[in-house]
C-alpha cells in the first residue's frame, strides 16, 4: 500500500488514481475527511492529517511501503519558509516513526540553488530534511508548471494579450503538465532504488511566452499576443493573489531567477532528466474549458 498526500491538488489526485487504475493499494492523507470521499468511493483508505502534525502524518504512514509527498507552501502566511521547515521536520519525524521505506518527494527546478530562487527555498529545506533520513527518497523535480498559464486565462479570452512575468517573452523555458508529474511519481513509488535520487522532469518540448500565446490563439481561433509586465508591476499584479508580502517577495525573486537562467536544470549535474509526454496543446485545451 502506498501513501499519497496532496490528492485535493492536481499531482496528488493523478498520482492516487494511477495507482488506483494500476490495483494497487492507496491511503489519501487529507485535511479534511469530507474531501476524500472520491477516493474512499473507489477503495482507498482514508487518513485525516495535516502536514505540519508529526503524530497524524505517523499514524497515515504506518504500514506503508512507500509515500508520494506533495508539500505545498501556505503563501498566505508572512512566516512561510519558517512553517516550511517546521513542515519538513514533522514529516522527517513521521517517517522515522512509522518506518517509512521510501518516499518520493515533489520539488522544484531551482532547489540545488542555495538562494537566489525565491520561493524554491521552500523545495529545498524539504529535500535538506528528508535528505538526513537515510531511506531511499526521490526528490522530484518538476519544471515550470504548464497550469501557471491559467491564473492569465481572463485576459488571455477577453483582450486577446499574454501577460507575461517570464521574459523576453520569446526565451523558451522547460514546462511540465501537472499529469505528467502525478502519472511519473506513482511509477517512481513501484520502482526500487537505493539512496538519494534526484530527477528533473519537464514536458515535452520548453516553451516561451510567445509559444504559448501562439497556442491559445490556435485554440481561440483568435489573436493572442504575448505582454512583457514592467518588473516595476510585478509586486501589483501578485497581490491580486491572497499571498503575503513574504510570498510576493519570493515569487518575484523566482521569476527574476528563471529570466535570468539561474533557476535551470544544468546548475545540477547529479539530476536525473525525465520528459513528460503531455503538451501545452492539451494543458491550453483545459484551462479553457474550465
Amino acid at each position: 500500500m502506498f501513501v499519497v498526500t496532496g490528492v485535493t491538488g492536481r499531482t496528488g489526485a493523478v498520482a492516487a488514481q494511477a495507482l488506483i487504475d494500476a490495483g494497487v493499494a492507496v491511503r489519501v492523507v487529507v485535511r479534511d475527511r469530507a474531501k476524500a470521499a472520491r477516493w474512499a468511493a473507489q477503495g482507498a483508505e482514508v487518513a485525516v492529517a495535516d502536514l505540519a502534525d508529526a503524530a497524524a502524518l505517523t499514524r497515515a504512514f504506518a504500514g506503508a511501503r512507500g509515500a508520494y509527498l506533495v508539500k505545498p507552501p501556505n503563501y498566505a502566511l508572512e512566516n512561510l519558509f519558517e512553517h516550511a521547515d517546521v513542515t519538513a521536520r514533522a514529516v522527517a519525524d513521521a517517517v522515522r516513526a512509522a518506518g517509512l521505506p521510501k518516499l518520493v518527494l515533489l520539488s522544484s527546478v531551482g532547489a540545488d540553488r542555495p538562494d537566489g530562487t525565491g520561493v524554491i527555498a521552500t523545495n529545498r529545506t524539504a529535500e535538506q530534511r528528508l535528505a538526513e533520513l537515510g531511506i531511499p527518497v526521490v526528490f522530484l523535480r518538476a519544471a515550470y508548471f504548464m497550469e501557471n498559464w491559467a491564473r492569465v486565462v481572463d485576459p488571455v479570452r477577453t483582450q486577446g494579450i499574454l501577460p507575461s512575468l517570464l521574459v523576453p517573452v520569446e526565451r523558451a523555458i522547460p514546462m511540465v503538465a501537472t499529469e505528467d508529474i502525478g502519472r511519473i511519481a506513482a511509477d517512481l513509488l513501484r520502482e526500487d532504488w537505493a539512496g538519494i535520487r534526484k530527477i528533473g522532469l519537464a514536458g515535452p518540448m520548453a516553451y516561451s511566452p510567445g509559444d504559448i500565446a501562439a497556442i491559445f490563439a490556435r485554440a481561440l481561433n483568435r489573436p493572442v499576443r504575448p505582454v512583457a509586465l514592467e518588473p516595476s508591476a510585478w509586486a501589483g499584479v501578485l497581490a491580486m493573489n491572497p499571498f503575503s508580502t513574504a510570498a510576493i517577495d519570493g515569487f518575484i525573486e523566482l521569476n527574476r531567477g528563471l529570466n535570468s537562467g539561474h533557476i535551470d536544470f544544468g546548475s545540477d549535474d547529479t539530476v536525473e532528466l525525465r520528459q513528460g509526454r503531455v503538451p501545452f496543446e492539451q494543458v491550453a485545451e483545459e484551462i479553457l474549458r474550465a
